[in-house]
């Protein structure tokens, strides 16, 4: 089998796109926690801290010098770390959800009786036998 055969072949396999798929939509919930982190969770958090915007928390290392065109300040912004910890924390808490709800569908699944078997060809053969026998007179 050619190269691009064998490409074709595990690119159309289910579970490739349903990796893609969930890559995309994972890409675009992380945008969606990151916007409800920064512009709804930090802001009532900063006012209740007397007005603090986390995003612009930092620890200057080295300040910037206002003579110089570069930016030359250096500093650890321990504010943005927070936000991404909180995003963490949130997404950590969704998928939490997620797993323990497709859990609690797997055991309840699980907990369904399960139809019997039908009968092999063999004992529906054998049954049909001992039922023939059964219906044969003795004597």
């Amino acid at each position: 089998m050619g190269m691009i055969a064998e490409f074709k072949d595990f690119i159309s396999r289910g579970n490739v796109i349903d990796l893609a798929v969930g890559v995309i939509i994972g890409a675009s919930f992380g945008k969606i926690v990151t916007s409800l982190v920064e512009q709804v969770v930090m802001p009532p958090i900063g006012l209740l801290l007397g007005r603090v915007d986390f995003s612009n928390l930092k620890w200057v290392l080295s300040p910037e010098d206002p003579a110089t065109v570069a930016i030359e300040e250096v500093a650890i912004q321990y504010g943005a770390f927070i936000n991404t910890l909180i995003q963490f924390v949130i997404v950590a808490f969704v998928i939490f959800l997620m797993v323990k709800a497709i859990n609690k569908m797997r055991r309840e699944k699980a907990a369904e009786p399960e139809a019997p078997a039908a009968p092999t060809a063999t004992e529906a053969l054998l049954a049909e036998i001992r039922d023939e026998l059964r219906a044969r007179p003795k004597g």
